[in-house]
């Protein structure tokens, strides 16, 4: 006596897969590889900022709690994820170049400059291959239409070849239709999630970072002039903070 109990959707979607054409198997396999590439950076892209988020954080009680540039000069290698520690190192090298590591700067402008330039360089760097999940969002679609239009394309040629339209004639392409339509967008929708996510949070590390750039260099520009003692100048300091 044979059961009447429907397959499982396992066992279907095993079969129809079995059943798929070489396009439609390529088209898989196409977008198998993109999924798998997707997801491993949308998670190295979750780890990254949120390393940088934490490293931004500490760095930034050091910065205020510290007294001297060269404290928090002597730090910053603890904190790298932090693109405000490449800023500060940036700004704080010109500064070197400049005053010699002492005093308040004679002019501000290169300071300017090499906040920016790091800042830029540090979100760059941030943004590494952020690209390709839109480009990965974009074209899954499409690459999952493609599938549909030759599964369309054998569902027709089964119908000619059968000379009658019957279920059984088409199954198979409209099947791999069905297949390819759903695997793009399956790997389009959290790509496209993820890249949205993650250039907001850039658009705010970049906030976070100009407000710390021109932080700093208010600091550098309080500096009091301090007159040598004893042949040597003394160590800059920021001025005195309110607890």
């Amino acid at each position: 006596m044979q059961s009447d109990t429907p397959a499982a959707p396992s066992n279907a979607l095993v079969e129809m897969l079995t059943n798929s054409g070489p396009v439609a198997i390529a088209v898989l396999v196409v977008l198998g590889l993109a999924s798998i590439y997707s997801w491993t950076l949308i998670f190295s892209k979750m780890s990254s900022f949120k390393k940088a988020t934490q490293q931004s954080r500490r760095f930034l009680r050091v910065f205020r709690k510290a007294t001297r540039l060269q404290e928090i000069a002597a730090a910053t290698s603890e904190f790298q994820p932090s693109p405000l520690a490449m800023v500060f190192d940036e700004v704080y090298e010109a500064y070197k170049r400049q005053t010699g590591g002492y005093g308040p700067p004679r002019n501000i402008t290169p300071l300017e400059r090499a906040a920016q330039t790091a800042s830029s360089e540090a979100l760059t760097r941030m943004e590494d291959r952020l690209t390709w999940l839109a480009t990965i969002a974009s074209s899954s679609t499409f690459v999952g239409l493609f599938g549909t239009v030759m599964g369309v394309v054998e569902a027709f040629h089964g119908l000619g070849t059968a000379g009658s339209a019957t279920l059984r004639a088409v199954a198979p392409g409209i099947s791999e239709a069905l297949i390819t339509t759903a695997a793009g967008i399956f790997v389009a929708v959290p790509a496209g999630i993820a890249y949205n996510q993650f250039t907001a949070r850039l658009r705010s590390f970049a906030s976070g970072v100009d407000d710390f750039a021109r932080e700093l260099l208010n600091s550098l520009e309080e500096i009091p002039p301090r007159t040598a003692t004893a042949g040597r100048p003394p160590e800059a300091r920021y001025p005195e903070r309110e607890a």
